[in-house]
């Protein structure tokens, strides 16, 4: 029975935003110095350790699993088609993502980047930067309209600086753009499992677009430098 008080105290502490609770925050984002994917996965053991539902940080489960892979599958797809060829090129950023350039017809790279852009960035981003954050930040301001909309703007501005050492300014600008727009969804949602595949489908498809090396013919589908 001690023991279980004991642990029943740890889970409540973990939770709140005392000493226990801001640890265990600054280790989630240690690991997120790392990868996304490692402070990902730090969130879900703190998640365990705090005895949080699930649910609250968006792993409710879906209606139906069908329609949500496929409905997030086609918005992924058509959200990236939209940055690349409108978004992107109104930003002003250059039609080649020169920081994956080394990929174009390379089929050694593609393993390692399909697991990047599903396990990592689908998974491990959307845990962390949608239902790990989302979860602390509503603890701490609230669930009204104006602390959502706070939550946010501080996870999209979060989401675009972890990608700028590797991608540079037009990375920043790209992941501000799909924060914001994840970010809106989550909000209204709470739940991650569709998101999950937009994000996926979306980074997917800026693979194939990379390695087919149409980068610059979808960039100037509409606008000619």
């Amino acid at each position: 029975m001690k023991a279980e008080t004991g642990e029943r105290r740890f889970a409540t502490a973990t939770r709140g935003f005392g000493p226990p609770g801001i640890l265990a925050i600054l280790f989630v984002l240690a690991g997120t110095a790392v990868t996304p994917l490692v402070g990902a996965v730090l969130a879900l053991a703190w998640a365990r350790w705090s005895r949080t539902p699930w649910r609250e940080l968006g792993f409710a489960r879906p209606r139906s699993w069908w329609r949500d892979m496929g409905l997030g599958v086609a918005l992924g797809i058509a959200f990236k088609l939209l940055m690349k060829a409108v978004v992107m090129p109104l930003l002003g950023a250059p039609p080649v993502n020169q920081a994956y350039h080394d990929l174009v017809g390379n089929p050694a790279a593609l393993p390692g980047m399909l697991f990047a852009v599903v396990v990592g960035a689908g998974f491990g981003e959307e845990t962390l930067f949608r239902g790990y954050m989302f979860e602390r930040l509503g603890k701490l301001l609230g669930s009204g309209a104006r602390a959502k909309t706070t939550i946010v703007l501080m996870t999209s501005a979060l989401f675009a600086v972890v990608h700028y050492r590797e991608q540079g300014l037009a990375g920043v600008q790209q992941a501000a753009a799909t924060g914001l727009v994840f970010g809106t969804v989550f909000a209204v949602t709470g739940e991650l499992w569709m998101l999950m595949w937009v994000h996926a489908a979306f980074d997917l498809t800026a693979v194939a677009i990379i390695y087919l090396d149409l980068e610059t013919r979808v960039a100037h589908m509409f606008f000619r430098s």
